[in-house]
């Protein structure tokens, strides 16, 4: 059965993208996520330019949290044109060499040995079902990931790579601004097969832009904010949550206060019309 949805801590922000905290800060704040239940930590291995995994696992390892109490997600598969690599162009790669040794790099920098989720980033055209297959059961049986899964992958890419691999997860793109997923067949297919959604930016364009779709959801989120006691980003939250998938979003903030705000998301049921309400707000017209 698929977990319940959960608030993910997405740690792309944590290092040179972003703070560019310090090995104590980063502890502190790892220490603080775990005590109010936030214990599923999301990277990659471009973040940072190669360089936060291994940072966030040097404060891993100065915090003395117990490895069992958290969960560890990476990505690997984007080769990023960077100071730490010598790309000519940025590109994929899954060749089964490939994702092993990528995994194997996110484990000597996270500083554990295993990872609890193991992600394809984006979906390449060169990708082949039988070669990411071999390299996922290699991992499998070393014990050093647990389950795998992919992310930015149309309903098409996750059926020809689940046709020789366990997929268990499908971080998307997924908010109130930006929905699309559930009108391609991406959250159709997730829930028919099981298959755990992670929401990325799932607070979508509401605080980077003011527009005429802003505009006409802050109205409706202004509305409801007194009704349910809660702010707009965990409105915006709970929108999400709602839907029948069970996803769970990747937060990226590091402010504490949003944080604990996100987390009472999770308490919040959108009453139907409100759920639609938003829908119409954010969509500029009623339902069909």
């Amino acid at each position: 059965m698929k977990s319940e949805s959960s608030i993910i801590i997405g740690c792309m922000s944590w290092g040179a993208w972003g703070k560019q905290f310090s090995t104590s800060e980063q502890a502190d704040l790892m220490q603080f996520c775990v005590d109010n239940g936030n214990t599923i930590f999301d990277h990659a291995d471009i973040y940072g330019d190669y360089t936060t995994e291994a940072e966030f696992g040097e404060a891993f390892n100065e915090s003395g949290i117990d490895r069992e109490a958290i969960q560890l997600i990476s990505k690997c598969g984007i080769q990023y044109i960077g100071k730490t690599r010598n790309n000519r162009v940025k590109h994929y790669d899954y060749s089964k060499e490939y994702i092993i040794w990528s995994a194997e790099q996110s484990l000597q920098h996270l500083q554990t040995d295993y990872l609890d989720t193991f992600l394809l980033h984006r979906p390449s055209p060169l990708m082949h079902p039988d070669e990411i297959a071999k390299a996922f059961q290699s991992l499998k049986e070393s014990g050093k990931v647990r389950r795998f899964g992919v992310s930015n992958f149309t309903p098409s890419q996750v059926e020809l790579i689940s046709s020789t691999c366990d997929i268990s997860v499908n971080q998307i793109e997924f908010s109130l601004t930006q929905h699309s997923a559930m009108h391609d067949g991406t959250l159709d297919q997730m829930l028919l097969k099981n298959i755990q959604p992670m929401f990325w930016s799932p607070l979508g364009s509401y605080f980077k832009e003011e527009n005429e779709q802003t505009l006409r959801t802050r109205t409706e989120l202004d509305a409801l904010a007194e009704k349910y006691s809660a702010s707009p980003d965990t409105l915006l939250l709970a929108w999400g949550l709602k839907h029948p998938a069970k996803g769970s979003p990747v937060i990226g903030t590091t402010n504490k206060d949003r944080i604990l705000a996100a987390n009472k998301a999770l308490e919040i049921e959108l009453e139907l019309e409100d759920w639609f309400g938003l829908l119409v707000a954010s969509q500029g017209h009623k339902v069909p």
